[in-house]
C-alpha cells in the first residue's frame, strides 16, 4: 500500500491536508541534494518517502528559483519503489496511462483514478480499523506479527470486494461513455458532415 499512497499525492500533486498544513520547507539544490529547512540537515529520498508515510506535512523547492519540486520528487521515489522488486504497475497499464496525456479525456482520467485510489485505501483503513476492534475489543493487536498474518489472510476477500467494485466502476464508466455518445450525437444531429449525406443525384442512363 505504501506505492498506492505515493501514487495518490502525486496524481494531483499534494493532498489537500499537505496543502492546507504545509509546515517543512525541503530545498533541492543544484547537486540533486535534499535540505531539510525544518531539521537543518540533509535527507535522501528515503527519507522524503517516510515523510509521506508518516502524512507529514512537506513541499520541495528549487533553492535557486523556488520553483515547486514536490511532484517530480514524488515520481522519483515511485520509480524507485517500480525498480525495486515488487512492481506495482504492469507495462500496460503504465503504456495505457501515457496514452492518455494529450488526450481530451485525461483530464477526466486523472480524476477518475484518483478516486478509485482513495476509495481503495479507505475501504483498506476502514477493514483494519474493524477488524482489530473485533480481535481485542480495544482497537489494538498483542501481537504485530500475528496482525499481520492476520490481514494477509483477509486478502482473498479484498480482492473480491475490489474486483466487485471495479466492475461496478467500469459499468459506470460505460454508461457515462454513453451517454456522452449521445449528447454529441444530439448536439450535431442538424450538421451535414462531408461523405455522411444520401446522394440523391440520379445518374444519367
Amino acid at each position: 500500500m505504501q506505492a498506492v499512497s505515493l501514487f495518490v499525492v502525486t496524481m494531483k500533486g499534494q493532498n489537500k491536508d499537505m496543502t492546507e498544513k504545509t509546515s517543512r520547507l525541503i530545498k533541492k539544490y543544484p547537486n540533486r541534494r535534499l535540505y531539510d529547512t525544518q531539521t537543518s540537515t540533509y535527507i535522501t529520498l528515503a527519507d522524503v518517502k517516510q515523510l509521506v508515510l508518516a502524512g507529514e506535512p512537506f513541499t520541495v523547492v528549487d533553492a535557486k528559483t523556488s520553483d515547486d519540486l514536490t511532484r517530480s520528487i514524488l515520481l522519483q521515489i515511485i520509480l524507485d519503489e517500480e525498480s525495486s522488486g515488487a512492481p506495482m504497475f504492469s507495462a500496460d497499464m503504465l503504456s495505457q496511462v501515457i496514452r492518455f496525456y494529450g488526450n481530451a479525456m485525461q483530464g477526466m482520467m486523472g480524476d477518475y483514478l484518483e478516486k478509485n485510489i482513495k476509495a481503495f485505501t479507505e475501504i483498506q483503513s476502514s477493514m483494519q480499523e474493524q477488524s482489530k476492534k473485533l480481535v481485542d475489543g480495544k482497537g489494538g493487536f498483542p501481537n504485530p506479527d500475528a496482525w499481520a498474518q492476520f490481514m494477509q489472510g483477509q486478502a482473498p476477500m479484498m480482492q473480491n470486494l475490489m474486483g466487485n467494485y471495479i466492475e461496478q466502476s467500469k459499468n459506470i464508466f460505460m454508461q457515462m461513455q454513453e451517454q456522452m455518445q449521445k449528447n454529441a450525437t444530439s448536439m450535431f444531429q442538424g450538421f451535414q458532415f462531408p461523405g455522411t449525406g444520401t446522394d440523391t443525384t440520379k445518374k444519367d442512363s
